[in-house]
């Protein structure tokens, strides 16, 4: 036992010194390796079809929850039929969307069939595809064709 309180300061500093030498390290120099890896490309979101009036109204009502006054607005919309492919499939999704929430699977289904019809590249976007009412008949005709 070291009875002298000086020589008991200067034996606990020298046992302190490597348990601080780490406090004042410098940190480690990261180099960026040579070869960066490609970002992965993300998947491209189509772009929407452009919003006729009548789409739009179709779509309105269907947000509304007038799924019975969607159908019939998007079906007797004349503009909706001469336009380009993408917007007829917006429309023809409406529609399926509105008879599978009214409980008509098999009219759903014939909507999906005739989008698909027109392209075989449409497709739901990721929010509307695990649906409980429309994603398992939008699978079903889709693993058909």
């Amino acid at each position: 036992m070291i009875k002298n309180p000086l020589m008991r300061v200067y034996l606990v500093f020298l046992l302190a010194i490597p348990l601080l030498s780490g406090c004042f390290a410098t940190a480690p120099v990261i180099t960026p390796p040579t070869e960066t890896a490609a970002a992965p490309t993300p998947t491209p979101i189509p772009a929407p079809p452009v919003k006729l009036p009548a789409l739009v109204e179709g779509i309105a009502l269907y947000d509304k929850g007038d799924y019975n006054g969607a159908i019939k607005h998007l079906s007797g919309a004349g503009e909706i039929w001469t336009a380009d492919k993408p917007v007829q499939q917006e429309a023809l999704k409406y529609m399926a969307f509105s008879y599978c929430v009214t409980g008509r699977q098999a009219l759903c289904k014939l909507q999906f069939e005739k989008a698909l019809a027109l392209g075989s590249s449409f497709d739901l976007m990721p929010g509307e595809k695990g649906h409980p009412l429309w994603g398992p008949v939008f699978d079903k005709v889709k693993k058909a064709k």
